[in-house]
């Protein structure tokens, strides 16, 4: 089952959390890709991919729905059994950034940051240092879920 925000997340089951690139324009929808791509009749895809998401929408604490998709994802990151990132080298992506710096000490995160990602030093030493296990292409990661 695939769920989307703000839809509510259940407290049951094993869950995967779909962080990493989403900018609008920039990144892949690698999310539905992976989703086609793996078995996930027993699995919870928590995906924050909004599909009804306005570019309008003031990102501040005080928008309801801003504040709302927000939360969603802490919530959703929190329950996870499991954190996907993909970082797109066509993207900045600071709130995936913002989001392994917050759940690398978890052990529940897996990366893929290919070659040309602009900060890719970066997370390849926070990986390396936390023992997060990396993947060079989206596609080996998809491989990799495919066993979970």
């Amino acid at each position: 089952m695939v769920i989307y925000p703000p839809n509510h997340i259940p407290k049951q089951g094993k869950a995967i959390f779909l962080a990493g690139s989403i900018e609008m324009g920039k990144a892949n929808n690698w999310q539905e890709h992976l989703i086609k791509n793996i078995d996930h009749s027993n699995l919870l895809i928590l995906n924050p991919r909004r599909k009804d998401w306005d570019n309008s929408w003031k990102e501040e604490k005080e928008n309801p729905k801003f504040n709302e998709q927000v939360s969603w994802e802490l919530s959703a990151l929190e329950r996870s059994d499991l954190i996907v990132m993909y970082f797109d080298p066509n993207t900045k992506s600071p709130i995936s950034m913002l989001e392994l710096g917050l759940f690398a000490q978890s052990g529940k995160m897996i990366v893929c940051c290919p070659k040309g990602f602009w900060k890719k030093g970066n997370v390849d030493v926070v990986c390396e240092r936390y023992g997060i296990k990396q993947f060079a292409s989206l596609d080996e990661l998809i491989n990799e879920l495919k066993a979970f």
